[in-house]
């Protein structure tokens, strides 16, 4: 069994655009330890979100080949990867990705109903009361503030216990205070589950809250910094 949570191995991403090709990732490789807690950093347009999509199977990579729990994702079928990500992995978006008709605590029920998995209500109820919205259950996604739709949106992301979780730009639609917020409960349940958590980021100070940075510069990795400890 691989140690590894993920593997990225010598990838790169090509996309054609009217006749020319443009290169958003070159020769990236990195492996991530399952239990770690990872950035992505890098200016904008740099390849963080393409990187984070190709990891996750959303994408295919140009070139090289990436695993998740030990499984080539370019060896499985579209069914067989979305499996995978069922199974193993869990996301967070910076715009919620919340569903409107459902309410919140129906929203954090999906992923374990997807899965055919057994006491999705008892798990979420668990979980809304976790990120102390259980007095919003009943409420629709447009009666919840940003940062109670971003807590609704991390509690989904547990409900299937993922030994991976990506995040993309968590914070990024929050202010300051509610940011701080989420950052706490994001981490605390990330050490409660085990789970790997794998961040694409601007905001350098929920960077330095992971163990390991991994900088993104035109398309390449500029540099690859893991803490002795994580503060």
């Amino acid at each position: 069994m691989s140690s590894f949570a993920l593997q990225v191995q010598n990838i790169s991403k090509i996309y054609s655009n009217e006749n020319r090709e443009i290169e958003i990732l070159k020769n990236i490789h990195f492996e991530i330890e399952k239990g770690e807690t990872v950035s992505i950093v890098g200016p904008s347009g740099s390849g963080k979100s393409t990187l984070l999509g190709l990891s996750a199977g959303l994408d295919n990579t140009s070139a090289g080949e990436i695993a998740i729990m030990g499984k080539t994702l370019n060896k499985l079928s579209e069914d067989e990867k979305a499996k995978l990500r069922n199974d193993h992995v869990g996301f967070i978006f910076q715009n919620f990705q919340l569903i409107p008709s459902l309410t919140a605590l129906d929203n954090i029920m999906v992923p374990l109903e997807l899965q055919g998995g057994k006491n999705a209500k008892s798990k979420a109820l668990d979980l809304i009361e976790r990120v102390g919205l259980i007095d919003r259950k009943d409420h629709y996604p447009n009666q919840l503030s940003g940062g109670e739709q971003q807590r609704i949106a991390i509690a989904r992301a547990f409900m299937n216990n993922p030994e991976v979780l990506f995040a993309d730009e968590p914070t990024g639609n929050l202010d300051g205070k509610t940011s701080d917020n989420v950052e706490s409960l994001l981490f605390d349940l990330n050490t409660e589950k085990g789970t790997t958590l794998i961040i694409v980021t601007h905001d350098l100070d929920l960077a330095e809250k992971t163990n390991r940075i991994i900088r993104l510069k035109s398309g390449e990795i500029e540099s690859d910094v893991k803490k002795a400890s994580h503060e």
